[in-house]
């Protein structure tokens, strides 16, 4: 059996850095590439356009990878998501096309409470990551990744058709909507200038619809995979460019691209799909081919000054405190298991 652990790399790691990983093919390529709402806003910005999972994104702005990591540690950073996968799923059969598909309980989600749940194979193993809110509104939404976004929509539009040809009444449409990520401690003070409704009464993975800054008709989510407080918000891809503008107008608030949400998200020991699970991996344990184990994901961390990766090992090398050597470009290294999060997560829930 495998486990999946945490590594942190010894200090005489510190001047070496492990490859970073963000786990879908990324290059400088950008001829076919299909573009959010924000593609002109982020060349105006200085962003650094690059090819992930077929579209054209920012990795970085002016400002370094590491600036934008620790800017969204202490104050709080905007990320143009709007290249993940958001569906609606209605009709009274909604919930029963969902747990068909997914690990979880679907049916005692409280009304605009969301989960983070799995689509798995009938192996088990893990097909995509996601997550599933349900909307007072009567449908579910549905956000999951880009990289899978052709796999995932024909798992849902087979389910549906499956179950409309038994009489079921249920059917889904692609949210047409950028996704903006704004992630920090600071994340709500600056939101809540914007806003009629009160975030404190917003706790995490909850949501609600509201005007933002004079946009209507926005879903504001308190989630977010960088491990602080923060709100991830679909909203028209009309009004997508005017809320960002306002938002960048908060001088609490920079832009920051894919660079620094992976180095954040790995931080908190948040798995990528396609890195650190895929369709080999179950829920419960790492079923995979290899006999010593490998490194999944791994970069510098900018808040601890060293290196660290996730991965997989057999059970008997998993206790944290157990010391192992990382091949890093062909040469070991000395590296400690760890517990995860390596950096504590600010998720605000209610008092």
């Amino acid at each position: 059996m495998q486990r999946a652990v945490s590594l942190v790399a010894l200090l005489g790691l510190r001047g070496q850095a492990l490859p970073l990983v963000l786990g879908r093919p990324l290059s400088g390529a950008q001829d076919a590439l299909r573009r959010t709402p924000l593609y002109d806003f982020h060349l105006a910005h200085g962003g650094k356009m690059v090819a992930f999972s077929g579209w054209s994104l920012p990795v970085q702005y002016r400002d370094s990878h590491v600036d934008s990591h620790l800017h969204t540690r202490r104050h709080c950073s905007l990320f143009d998501v709007s290249h993940m996968l958001q569906t609606k799923i209605y009709g009274c059969d909604r919930v029963k096309l969902m747990e068909s598909l997914v690990v979880g309980d679907i049916a005692e989600l409280r009304p605009n409470q969301g989960t983070l749940s799995l689509f798995t194979n009938e192996a088990g193993g893990i097909l995509d990551d996601l997550i599933v809110t349900n909307t007072s509104e009567g449908h579910l939404y549905v956000v999951s990744n880009a990289g899978c976004w052709d796999k995932d929509l024909a798992l849902m539009q087979d389910k549906a058709r499956e179950l409309q040809n038994m009489g079921s009444d249920v059917g889904l449409e692609v949210v047409d909507n950028a996704l903006l990520a704004l992630q920090g401690p600071t994340a709500a003070q600056v939101l809540q200038a914007g806003v009629a409704d009160d975030l404190r009464k917003l706790p995490f993975m909850t949501s609600a619809v509201m005007e933002v800054f004079g946009v209507s008709r926005c879903r504001v989510t308190r989630c977010g995979y960088t491990g602080e407080d923060g709100v991830e918000i679909s909203v028209p891809a009309a009004g997508a460019v005017r809320l960002a503008t306002a938002l960048l107008e908060n001088p609490e608030v920079k832009l920051a691209g894919l660079a620094a949400r992976d180095s954040l998200r790995l931080e908190a020991g948040l798995c990528l799909y396609g890195s650190d699970i895929d369709e080999h991996t179950t829920p419960v344990e790492g079923s995979l081919s290899w006999t010593l184990g490998t490194v999944t994901s791994g970069s510098p961390s900018p808040c601890l000054k060293k290196n660290v990766a996730m991965g997989y090992v057999p059970l008997e090398y998993s206790r944290p405190g157990t010391p192992l050597l990382v091949e890093v470009r062909r040469k070991q290294q000395k590296a400690v298991v760890s517990k995860m999060p390596f950096v504590p997560t600010n998720y605000y829930t209610l008092k």
